[in-house]
């Protein structure tokens, strides 16, 4: 039956497809080709929300992971990142949570709260 997937790398959206044999076609460059190979190895996404700032009434900071992050625990951070308070002030790009699930991966701050 195969797959086929969109590769989201860059704005060509090239088609990639991969055959019951686990041949893949349709990528114009590597970027797309590694790509795919994580999409069916370990599927990794970028996570933006929200974090409560307790300070400052009904005012959130908005977050990001600073780097992609393996799908499997998107909803593990997300809860996480629901129980955590921060206090302004907050510079753009602060760590607000360091090595977040022994990832490597930091969860930091996308704007400023004076």
């Amino acid at each position: 039956m195969g797959k086929e997937f969109i590769c989201i790398v860059c704005p060509k959206g090239c088609r990639i497809k991969v055959d019951d044999n686990e041949n893949i076609t349709g990528y114009t460059c590597l970027r797309g080709l590694n790509y795919v190979k994580e999409e069916l190895t370990c599927p990794k996404r970028m996570l933006t929300s929200t974090v409560k700032v307790s300070n400052r009434k009904d005012t959130y900071v908005s977050v990001k992971t600073s780097s992609s992050i393996s799908k499997d625990l998107l909803l593990d951070v997300m809860k996480e990142l629901k129980k955590i308070r921060v206090e302004a002030p907050i510079s753009m790009h602060q760590v607000l949570i360091k090595n977040i699930f022994n990832t490597d991966i930091d969860i930091i701050s996308t704007k400023e709260v004076k």
